[in-house]
Protein backbone atom coordinates (compact mmCIF):
# COMPACT_ATOMS: atom_id res chain seq x y z
CA UNK A 1 0.00 0.00 0.00
CA UNK A 2 1.68 3.24 -1.53
CA UNK A 3 0.45 6.49 1.02
CA UNK A 4 1.03 10.23 0.03
CA UNK A 5 -0.50 13.01 2.32
CA UNK A 6 -1.41 16.13 0.28
CA UNK A 7 -3.90 18.84 1.39
CA UNK A 8 -7.15 19.24 0.03
CA UNK A 9 -9.64 22.99 0.18
CA UNK A 10 -13.09 22.69 1.41
CA UNK A 11 -14.07 24.46 -1.56
CA UNK A 12 -12.69 21.45 -4.00
CA UNK A 13 -14.13 18.74 -1.38
CA UNK A 14 -17.95 20.35 -1.58
CA UNK A 15 -17.54 20.77 -6.04
CA UNK A 16 -20.42 18.66 -7.69
CA UNK A 17 -20.86 17.48 -3.92
CA UNK A 18 -24.54 15.06 -4.69
CA UNK A 19 -26.28 13.17 -2.04
CA UNK A 20 -28.69 10.67 -3.92
CA UNK A 21 -30.22 7.35 -2.35
CA UNK A 22 -29.96 5.50 -5.86
CA UNK A 23 -26.79 6.99 -7.23
CA UNK A 24 -24.50 7.21 -4.07
CA UNK A 25 -22.97 9.99 -2.43
CA UNK A 26 -20.02 12.00 -4.22
CA UNK A 27 -17.71 15.01 -3.86
CA UNK A 28 -14.66 16.59 -4.71
CA UNK A 29 -15.21 17.33 -8.75
CA UNK A 30 -17.80 13.98 -8.67
CA UNK A 31 -14.80 12.16 -8.44
CA UNK A 32 -14.73 10.70 -4.56
CA UNK A 33 -17.28 8.01 -4.18
CA UNK A 34 -17.93 9.26 -0.37
CA UNK A 35 -19.90 5.73 0.44
CA UNK A 36 -18.76 2.68 -1.37
CA UNK A 37 -19.54 -0.08 -0.58
CA UNK A 38 -17.85 -1.59 2.47
CA UNK A 39 -18.71 2.29 4.54
CA UNK A 40 -20.97 2.31 7.23
CA UNK A 41 -24.35 4.49 7.12
CA UNK A 42 -23.83 7.73 8.26
CA UNK A 43 -23.79 7.72 12.19
CA UNK A 44 -23.11 11.40 13.63
CA UNK A 45 -25.26 12.98 16.20
CA UNK A 46 -25.94 16.72 15.01
CA UNK A 47 -23.99 17.70 18.31
CA UNK A 48 -21.25 15.94 16.47
CA UNK A 49 -21.62 17.50 12.80
CA UNK A 50 -21.80 21.05 14.53
CA UNK A 51 -18.70 19.89 16.66
CA UNK A 52 -16.94 19.35 13.28
CA UNK A 53 -17.94 22.74 11.83
CA UNK A 54 -17.00 24.81 14.82
CA UNK A 55 -13.45 22.70 14.51
CA UNK A 56 -13.09 24.24 11.15
CA UNK A 57 -14.13 27.80 11.79
CA UNK A 58 -11.73 27.99 14.96
CA UNK A 59 -9.39 26.83 12.08
CA UNK A 60 -8.38 23.75 14.46
CA UNK A 61 -6.79 20.64 12.65
CA UNK A 62 -9.69 17.45 11.84
CA UNK A 63 -7.68 14.21 11.70
CA UNK A 64 -6.77 12.75 9.07
CA UNK A 65 -8.57 11.66 5.99
CA UNK A 66 -7.36 8.75 3.76
CA UNK A 67 -8.58 8.11 0.09
CA UNK A 68 -7.96 4.95 -2.02
CA UNK A 69 -6.71 6.00 -5.54
CA UNK A 70 -9.20 4.16 -8.15
CA UNK A 71 -8.98 4.11 -11.92
CA UNK A 72 -9.12 7.10 -14.44
CA UNK A 73 -8.71 9.79 -11.25
CA UNK A 74 -11.52 8.44 -9.55
CA UNK A 75 -11.17 7.88 -5.33
CA UNK A 76 -13.26 5.84 -2.56
CA UNK A 77 -13.46 6.97 0.95
CA UNK A 78 -12.43 4.86 3.80
CA UNK A 79 -11.69 6.93 6.40
CA UNK A 80 -13.07 10.44 7.02
CA UNK A 81 -17.13 9.67 5.63
CA UNK A 82 -18.96 11.52 8.65
CA UNK A 83 -16.70 13.96 9.05
CA UNK A 84 -17.16 14.59 4.93
CA UNK A 85 -20.67 14.23 5.28
CA UNK A 86 -20.69 17.01 7.63
CA UNK A 87 -19.18 19.69 5.96
CA UNK A 88 -20.86 19.18 2.79
CA UNK A 89 -24.04 19.14 4.49
CA UNK A 90 -23.45 22.58 6.55
CA UNK A 91 -22.23 24.09 3.15
CA UNK A 92 -25.37 22.84 1.49
CA UNK A 93 -27.74 24.50 4.69
CA UNK A 94 -28.76 21.22 6.13
CA UNK A 95 -27.98 21.96 9.45
CA UNK A 96 -26.80 24.77 11.58
CA UNK A 97 -24.28 25.99 14.46
CA UNK A 98 -25.39 28.13 17.89
CA UNK A 99 -22.56 30.44 18.06
CA UNK A 100 -22.12 32.62 21.44
CA UNK A 101 -24.12 35.66 19.72
CA UNK A 102 -25.66 34.25 16.95
CA UNK A 103 -28.12 31.39 18.43
CA UNK A 104 -28.69 30.09 14.25
CA UNK A 105 -25.75 30.27 11.98
CA UNK A 106 -26.05 28.30 9.01
CA UNK A 107 -23.23 28.33 6.64
CA UNK A 108 -25.40 31.52 4.62
CA UNK A 109 -24.90 33.29 7.65
CA UNK A 110 -21.51 33.46 7.81
CA UNK A 111 -19.40 36.85 7.41
CA UNK A 112 -17.90 37.01 4.38
CA UNK A 113 -14.66 36.05 5.45
CA UNK A 114 -16.16 33.95 7.85
CA UNK A 115 -17.01 32.19 4.55
CA UNK A 116 -13.60 32.24 2.78
CA UNK A 117 -11.45 30.88 6.00
CA UNK A 118 -14.28 28.35 5.52
CA UNK A 119 -14.22 27.06 2.36
CA UNK A 120 -10.24 27.42 2.27
CA UNK A 121 -9.99 25.35 5.12
CA UNK A 122 -7.49 22.56 4.02
CA UNK A 123 -8.16 18.88 4.75
CA UNK A 124 -4.92 16.79 5.50
CA UNK A 125 -5.85 13.51 3.22
CA UNK A 126 -3.98 10.21 2.82
CA UNK A 127 -3.88 9.45 -0.85
CA UNK A 128 -3.90 5.18 -0.28
CA UNK A 129 -2.80 3.22 -3.76
CA UNK A 130 -2.93 -0.63 -3.07
CA UNK A 131 -4.88 -3.89 -3.72
CA UNK A 132 -8.81 -3.86 -3.09
CA UNK A 133 -7.78 -6.74 -0.21
CA UNK A 134 -5.19 -3.76 0.89
CA UNK A 135 -7.77 -1.25 0.61
CA UNK A 136 -10.24 -3.31 3.13
CA UNK A 137 -7.53 -4.36 5.30
CA UNK A 138 -7.06 -0.15 5.72
CA UNK A 139 -10.02 0.32 6.48
CA UNK A 140 -10.31 -2.10 9.30
CA UNK A 141 -7.26 -1.20 10.63
CA UNK A 142 -8.33 2.68 10.83
CA UNK A 143 -11.74 2.22 11.76
CA UNK A 144 -10.78 -0.44 14.66
CA UNK A 145 -8.55 2.13 16.00
CA UNK A 146 -11.23 4.79 15.76
CA UNK A 147 -14.77 4.85 16.45
CA UNK A 148 -15.49 1.02 16.92
CA UNK A 149 -17.07 -1.09 13.32
CA UNK A 150 -19.96 -2.77 14.56
CA UNK A 151 -20.02 -6.39 13.31
CA UNK A 152 -22.32 -6.43 10.13
CA UNK A 153 -19.72 -3.19 9.30
CA UNK A 154 -17.23 -5.02 9.27
CA UNK A 155 -19.22 -7.84 7.29
CA UNK A 156 -19.98 -5.49 4.82
CA UNK A 157 -16.26 -4.59 4.53
CA UNK A 158 -15.43 -7.76 4.48
CA UNK A 159 -17.69 -9.46 1.92
CA UNK A 160 -18.51 -6.24 -0.63
CA UNK A 161 -19.87 -7.17 -3.48
CA UNK A 162 -23.37 -6.33 -5.72
CA UNK A 163 -25.50 -8.71 -3.14
CA UNK A 164 -24.63 -6.83 0.03
CA UNK A 165 -25.15 -3.43 -2.17
CA UNK A 166 -28.44 -4.41 -3.21
CA UNK A 167 -29.23 -5.55 0.12
CA UNK A 168 -28.11 -2.61 2.21
CA UNK A 169 -30.50 -0.98 -0.66
CA UNK A 170 -33.40 -3.11 1.30
CA UNK A 171 -32.29 -3.01 4.72
CA UNK A 172 -29.91 -0.37 5.58
CA UNK A 173 -30.99 3.13 4.14
CA UNK A 174 -33.21 5.57 6.05
CA UNK A 175 -37.27 4.99 5.32
CA UNK A 176 -35.77 1.81 3.73
CA UNK A 177 -38.40 -1.07 2.35
CA UNK A 178 -37.51 -3.10 5.07
CA UNK A 179 -38.40 -0.47 7.31
CA UNK A 180 -41.91 0.63 5.61
CA UNK A 181 -43.27 -3.16 5.30
CA UNK A 182 -42.10 -4.64 8.78
CA UNK A 183 -40.48 -1.61 11.00
CA UNK A 184 -43.04 -2.09 13.62
CA UNK A 185 -41.68 -6.13 13.78
CA UNK A 186 -37.74 -5.17 14.21
CA UNK A 187 -35.66 -3.65 16.86
CA UNK A 188 -32.76 -1.90 16.46
CA UNK A 189 -31.20 1.15 14.42
CA UNK A 190 -30.87 1.06 10.34
CA UNK A 191 -27.99 2.94 10.24
CA UNK A 192 -26.27 0.25 12.61
CA UNK A 193 -27.30 -2.27 10.26
CA UNK A 194 -29.32 -4.14 12.95
CA UNK A 195 -32.23 -4.64 10.56
CA UNK A 196 -29.42 -5.97 8.14
CA UNK A 197 -27.93 -8.52 10.49
CA UNK A 198 -31.58 -9.59 11.54
CA UNK A 199 -32.67 -10.95 8.39
CA UNK A 200 -29.14 -12.27 7.32
CA UNK A 201 -29.20 -14.55 10.80
CA UNK A 202 -32.93 -15.75 9.63
CA UNK A 203 -31.52 -16.56 6.67
CA UNK A 204 -28.63 -18.20 7.30
CA UNK A 205 -30.55 -19.77 9.48
CA UNK A 206 -33.40 -21.27 7.05
CA UNK A 207 -30.92 -22.43 4.63
CA UNK A 208 -29.63 -24.59 7.39
CA UNK A 209 -25.99 -23.06 8.06
CA UNK A 210 -25.01 -24.10 11.37
CA UNK A 211 -21.59 -22.65 11.12
CA UNK A 212 -20.05 -21.10 14.00
CA UNK A 213 -20.10 -17.67 12.14
CA UNK A 214 -23.40 -18.71 10.12
CA UNK A 215 -23.49 -14.81 8.78
CA UNK A 216 -20.32 -14.64 7.49
CA UNK A 217 -20.85 -18.03 6.00
CA UNK A 218 -24.03 -16.67 4.25
CA UNK A 219 -22.75 -13.79 2.91
CA UNK A 220 -19.53 -15.55 1.80
CA UNK A 221 -21.82 -17.61 -0.58
CA UNK A 222 -23.74 -15.30 -2.08
CA UNK A 223 -21.33 -12.36 -2.35
CA UNK A 224 -21.07 -12.17 -5.80
CA UNK A 225 -25.08 -12.74 -6.56
CA UNK A 226 -26.29 -10.15 -8.99
CA UNK A 227 -28.49 -8.66 -6.81
CA UNK A 228 -30.44 -9.84 -2.84
CA UNK A 229 -33.72 -10.38 -4.54
CA UNK A 230 -33.86 -14.06 -2.54
CA UNK A 231 -33.26 -12.29 0.79
CA UNK A 232 -36.28 -9.88 0.27
CA UNK A 233 -38.56 -12.34 -0.56
CA UNK A 234 -37.43 -13.74 2.14
CA UNK A 235 -38.65 -11.29 4.37
CA UNK A 236 -41.67 -10.43 2.67
CA UNK A 237 -42.38 -14.12 3.21
CA UNK A 238 -42.02 -13.80 6.52
CA UNK A 239 -43.72 -10.16 7.65
CA UNK A 240 -46.74 -10.92 5.60
CA UNK A 241 -47.27 -14.49 7.47
CA UNK A 242 -46.79 -12.22 10.52
CA UNK A 243 -49.41 -9.88 9.79
CA UNK A 244 -51.50 -12.69 8.43
CA UNK A 245 -51.44 -14.81 11.93
CA UNK A 246 -51.24 -12.02 14.44
CA UNK A 247 -53.39 -9.39 12.70
CA UNK A 248 -53.85 -7.11 15.32
CA UNK A 249 -50.75 -5.66 16.06
CA UNK A 250 -49.13 -5.51 19.76
CA UNK A 251 -46.29 -3.55 21.19
CA UNK A 252 -45.33 -6.70 22.50
CA UNK A 253 -44.39 -8.15 19.11
CA UNK A 254 -42.05 -6.01 17.63
CA UNK A 255 -38.40 -7.75 18.08
CA UNK A 256 -39.07 -11.72 18.05
CA UNK A 257 -38.10 -14.01 16.41
CA UNK A 258 -40.04 -14.21 13.67
CA UNK A 259 -37.50 -15.38 11.41
CA UNK A 260 -37.68 -18.76 13.48
CA UNK A 261 -41.38 -18.83 14.28
CA UNK A 262 -41.67 -18.84 10.05
CA UNK A 263 -39.51 -21.60 9.12
CA UNK A 264 -41.24 -23.63 12.29
CA UNK A 265 -44.69 -23.27 12.00
CA UNK A 266 -45.37 -21.00 8.81
CA UNK A 267 -46.57 -23.89 6.81
CA UNK A 268 -49.34 -24.68 9.50
CA UNK A 269 -52.91 -23.63 8.99
CA UNK A 270 -54.38 -21.46 11.67
CA UNK A 271 -57.45 -20.52 12.89
CA UNK A 272 -56.50 -16.47 13.35
CA UNK A 273 -59.81 -15.73 15.20
CA UNK A 274 -59.14 -18.21 18.09
CA UNK A 275 -55.35 -17.19 18.06
CA UNK A 276 -56.38 -13.71 19.11
CA UNK A 277 -58.53 -14.85 21.28
CA UNK A 278 -56.56 -16.61 23.52
CA UNK A 279 -53.68 -14.58 23.05
CA UNK A 280 -56.16 -11.83 24.85
CA UNK A 281 -56.58 -14.10 27.50
CA UNK A 282 -53.01 -14.80 28.15
CA UNK A 283 -52.26 -10.91 27.99
CA UNK A 284 -54.51 -10.48 31.05
CA UNK A 285 -53.25 -13.47 33.46
CA UNK A 286 -50.96 -11.48 35.60
CA UNK A 287 -49.18 -14.80 36.08
CA UNK A 288 -47.08 -14.42 32.85
CA UNK A 289 -44.62 -12.17 33.10
CA UNK A 290 -43.19 -11.61 29.27
CA UNK A 291 -45.87 -11.25 27.65
CA UNK A 292 -43.95 -11.30 24.22
CA UNK A 293 -43.59 -14.75 24.75
CA UNK A 294 -46.85 -15.17 24.18
CA UNK A 295 -46.82 -15.10 20.36
CA UNK A 296 -44.59 -18.21 19.91
CA UNK A 297 -46.59 -20.29 22.76
CA UNK A 298 -50.02 -20.14 20.92
CA UNK A 299 -47.97 -21.98 18.01
CA UNK A 300 -46.23 -24.12 19.61
CA UNK A 301 -48.27 -25.09 23.26
CA UNK A 302 -44.55 -25.26 24.90
CA UNK A 303 -45.01 -23.82 28.28
CA UNK A 304 -41.54 -22.69 28.28
CA UNK A 305 -42.24 -20.22 25.62
CA UNK A 306 -43.99 -18.53 28.94
CA UNK A 307 -41.98 -16.60 31.94
CA UNK A 308 -44.12 -17.26 35.03
CA UNK A 309 -44.34 -15.06 38.29
CA UNK A 310 -41.76 -16.67 40.78
CA UNK A 311 -42.18 -16.66 44.45
CA UNK A 312 -40.52 -14.38 46.27
CA UNK A 313 -38.11 -14.78 49.43
CA UNK A 314 -40.84 -14.40 51.82
CA UNK A 315 -43.18 -17.51 50.64
CA UNK A 316 -39.94 -19.62 50.16
CA UNK A 317 -39.03 -19.18 53.87
CA UNK A 318 -42.99 -19.75 54.80
CA UNK A 319 -43.03 -22.57 52.59
CA UNK A 320 -39.51 -23.99 53.86
CA UNK A 321 -40.72 -23.93 57.37
CA UNK A 322 -43.84 -25.67 56.57
CA UNK A 323 -41.87 -28.71 55.08
CA UNK A 324 -39.39 -28.98 58.08
CA UNK A 325 -36.50 -28.28 55.68
CA UNK A 326 -37.23 -31.23 53.81
CA UNK A 327 -37.95 -31.71 50.04
CA UNK A 328 -41.70 -32.44 49.30
CA UNK A 329 -41.11 -35.17 46.51
CA UNK A 330 -38.06 -37.06 48.09
CA UNK A 331 -38.60 -36.68 51.73
CA UNK A 332 -35.04 -35.77 52.18
CA UNK A 333 -33.39 -32.59 54.23
CA UNK A 334 -31.73 -29.70 52.98
CA UNK A 335 -30.70 -26.25 53.56
CA UNK A 336 -32.88 -23.24 51.99
CA UNK A 337 -30.41 -22.32 49.41
CA UNK A 338 -30.17 -25.99 48.04
CA UNK A 339 -33.66 -25.86 47.08
CA UNK A 340 -36.27 -24.32 44.55
CA UNK A 341 -39.86 -23.21 45.10
CA UNK A 342 -42.28 -24.86 42.68
CA UNK A 343 -45.86 -24.36 42.69
CA UNK A 344 -47.83 -26.82 43.63
CA UNK A 345 -50.89 -27.04 41.11
CA UNK A 346 -49.09 -25.63 37.44
CA UNK A 347 -50.09 -22.74 35.80
CA UNK A 348 -51.54 -24.96 33.19
CA UNK A 349 -54.40 -26.46 35.54
CA UNK A 350 -55.16 -23.00 37.43
CA UNK A 351 -52.30 -22.34 39.67
CA UNK A 352 -51.16 -19.52 40.77
CA UNK A 353 -48.17 -17.22 42.63
CA UNK A 354 -49.64 -17.62 46.13
CA UNK A 355 -48.00 -18.73 49.23
CA UNK A 356 -50.57 -21.54 49.62
CA UNK A 357 -49.26 -23.23 46.09
CA UNK A 358 -45.93 -22.88 47.03
CA UNK A 359 -43.75 -26.26 48.11
CA UNK A 360 -39.82 -26.56 48.19
CA UNK A 361 -38.10 -28.91 46.57
CA UNK A 362 -34.51 -30.41 45.86
CA UNK A 363 -32.72 -29.10 42.84
CA UNK A 364 -32.75 -32.75 41.11
CA UNK A 365 -36.58 -33.45 42.18
CA UNK A 366 -37.28 -29.76 40.55
CA UNK A 367 -35.59 -30.87 37.22
CA UNK A 368 -37.05 -34.44 37.30
CA UNK A 369 -40.97 -32.66 37.66
CA UNK A 370 -39.89 -29.85 35.10
CA UNK A 371 -38.81 -32.27 32.64
CA UNK A 372 -42.21 -34.35 32.42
Amino acid sequence: MDIKPEKVAIRDLIADYSNDPNNGVYGYHGKLNIRPPYQREFRYELKQQQAVIETILKGYPLNIMYWSVGDKGKYEMIDGQQRTLSICEYYQHAFNIVDKDRPVLYFDNLTEKEKKDFLDYELTVYFCTGTDMEKLDWFRVINIAGERLLDQELRNAVYVGPFITDARRYFSKYGCAAYKVGGDYMIGKLEEQAYLQTILKWAARHDGISDSAPIDKYMAIHQNDPNANQLWAYYMQIITWVKSTFPKYRREMKGLDWGAMFDEFGSNIYDTQQLESEIHRLMEDDEIMKKSGIYRYVLSGDLRDLSFRTFDKKQKREAYERQKGVCAHCGKPFKLEEMEADHITPWCDGGTTVAENCQMLCRTCNRIKGGK
